[in-house]
């Protein structure tokens, strides 16, 4: 019984068998990317993938959300996006790797974390929203996996108050690995700004400064008048 038939998937991508010699820069000419799938009683698998609906689907399966691989000639596989190379000019995708998983065993993956509801703190306090972490790590069976997990803020009322893992209500049979007094958000307090007190200004430096502007007006500095020509003659005659 495949995998597939007791497991259904959200996400189907067909792929066709790759062989090797065949050089990546040719695929990815054509439009495909190269990719393998592999488990541990699933052996390794080189495939070759459509780029257009690959990414459309990681973007919206991620890591945590199971993938069924449609391959003609190899049937059909559940898997988990493991891991995912770029280009390091273009940021595209250039290979991935697909971990063909097991029903019956549980698995750990990151699961990305959305914030939902409105904190009072924020909108009545004027609070400000701290985002710890974006994901945190679970264990599942693939079954039970989430896509995402919604976290409620609105249980953060006052400022300075926090949520950690402990306090987040995960889905049945969904277990936390990250450590449970993990912060994922917190509330900062509005910071109070301080106004600038200004310098005590010199009374006395203002007094000098008006006081010698005042005498220098009052003829300070002043060039003394010239003698007329009858005190010159006086002078001459001995003051008579």
């Amino acid at each position: 019984m495949k995998t597939s038939d007791i497991m259904p998937s959200m996400f189907e991508l067909k792929a066709e068998k790759r062989d090797p010699k065949i050089k990546s820069k040719s695929l990815r000419k054509s439009g495909r990317i190269p990719a393998v799938f592999y488990g541990a009683k699933q052996e390794s698998t080189p495939i070759s993938i459509s780029k257009t609906d690959f990414d459309k689907i990681w973007k919206k399966a991620g890591e945590s959300t199971v993938i069924t691989i449609k391959t003609e000639g190899a049937g059909d596989v559940d898997t988990l996006i493991h891991e995912v190379q770029f280009d390091p000019i273009t940021s595209e995708p250039v290979h991935s790797d697909f971990y063909v998983v097991d029903k019956t065993k549980k698995v750990k993956v990151h699961v990305q974390i959305e914030f939902v509801g409105v904190s009072i703190a924020v909108k009545e306090l004027g609070g400000t929203l701290i985002k710890v972490l974006h994901e945190i790590e679970v264990e599942s069976l693939p079954g039970d996996l989430p896509h995402v997990l919604e976290i409620d803020i609105s249980m953060l009322t006052e400022l300075n108050s926090h949520l950690a893992i402990k306090d987040i209500k995960l889905p049945k049979g969904v277990t936390a690995v990250t450590g449970g007094n993990e912060t994922v958000a917190s509330i900062a307090a509005p910071r109070e700004e301080k106004e600038e007190e200004a310098a005590p200004i010199d009374l006395s430096t203002i007094e000098v400064e008006k006081r010698g502007k005042k005498e220098e007006e009052e003829g300070g500095g002043t060039e003394a008048p010239a003698e007329t020509t009858e005190v010159k003659e006086k002078k001459e005659r001995g003051g008579k």
